[in-house]
């Protein structure tokens, strides 16, 4: 009698391949990474005396952000670092301490492997907790940090949308789109918690990134100062940049001119479609969202936060 075949998955032979594609991925990158260098090489060459074909000495960026808190919006600053001086699109994954995926907390070993990674010149973002490895990689001279952040509480509305309305694969997707059957759940989840996923709240989940406060070596931002004046914030950005150890390209120029276009070429590359809450140019968002009950859970949970993050003086709001 033949043996009949289940057609049951493999799982171990189902994670080789999405092992061996996921390894041909970030090979493709490590590759255009290599590619990218090269040509960045080539424009500044000049620069060196005598001329030499090197980023050497070129500083390290990284932007570092609380999740759903302006990320996209300070990574497309950053990418216009490459026009004006020695800096590189790095290309590649951002370095994260929880993976969305599957939820796994990495290893700190794990994160600086990723740091480790990078070369001079480099660009590149992610979440990364305060570990103290991660203190020590990016506080170090030749590294440029920034840390931005959000009020928790449009944090918390804007997690809930991106959970159930956007990222599909993400580990809490299906748990926020099917068990939980309104926005008011799902909104009760992203503040408190939910022990079902393993879901800590929004105070648990703010406090390991609060060390990056204390770092005067780490730039720290606010996406609503974005919203009130984004040249100021991008200006602050750029002084960062030049304090800790980046040089503008076409020095030939006068320099305050030089200085002014770099500024501009960093607001050219804020690309609005990609970024719908700044070109809505509105903060605060939550006061919508939250009834009187959200109101009482947010401030029972988070205690003082909102203070300690200048969002609010007290518990009066």
């Amino acid at each position: 009698m033949s043996k009949i075949t289940t057609g049951k998955a493999n799982p171990a032979a189902s994670w080789r391949a999405i092992s061996v594609k996921q390894s041909l991925v970030f090979q493709a990158r490590l590759a255009r990474r290599a590619v990218r260098r090269l040509a960045q090489m080539i424009r500044h060459r000049q620069r060196f005396s005598p001329p030499r074909l090197s980023l050497a000495g070129a500083p390290i960026f990284f932007a570092n952000s609380f999740p759903k808190s302006g990320t996209h919006l300070l990574t497309q600053v950053m990418s216009g670092f490459p026009k004006i001086g020695p800096a590189v699109d790095s290309g590649l994954p951002a370095i994260v301490t929880f993976l969305g995926d599957t939820g796994r907390q990495r290893t700190e070993d794990e994160i600086l492997g990723d740091f480790r990674r990078l070369l001079p010149g480099d660009i590149s973002y992610g979440h990364v907790h305060a570990l103290p490895g991660a203190i020590q990689f990016l506080c170090q001279p030749g590294v440029i940090a920034y840390f931005i952040l959000r009020d928790p509480r449009d944090v918390a509305v804007s997690h809930v949308h991106y959970v159930s309305e956007m990222a599909q694969h993400h580990i809490h997707a299906r748990y926020y789109r099917e068990t939980l059957t309104s926005f008011e759940q799902r909104l009760n989840a992203s503040i408190a918690g939910a022990a079902a996923i393993a879901l800590p709240d929004i105070r648990q989940r703010f406090d390991p990134f609060m060390g990056w406060l204390d770092r005067s070596e780490v730039l720290t931002l606010r996406y609503e100062d974005f919203i009130a004046d984004v040249r100021a914030q991008v200006k602050r950005v750029l002084d960062h940049a030049l304090q800790r150890g980046f040089t503008l390209a076409g020095r030939s120029a006068p320099e305050q001119r030089t200085y002014e276009s770099a500024i501009q070429t960093l607001l050219d590359c804020i690309d609005p479609q990609r970024s719908p809450t700044f070109r809505s140019g509105k903060t605060g968002g939550w006061r919508s969202a939250f009834s009187e009950e959200h109101k009482r859970l947010f401030k029972e949970t988070t205690g003082d936060l909102l203070v300690r993050l200048g969002y609010e003086k007290d518990a009066n709001w």
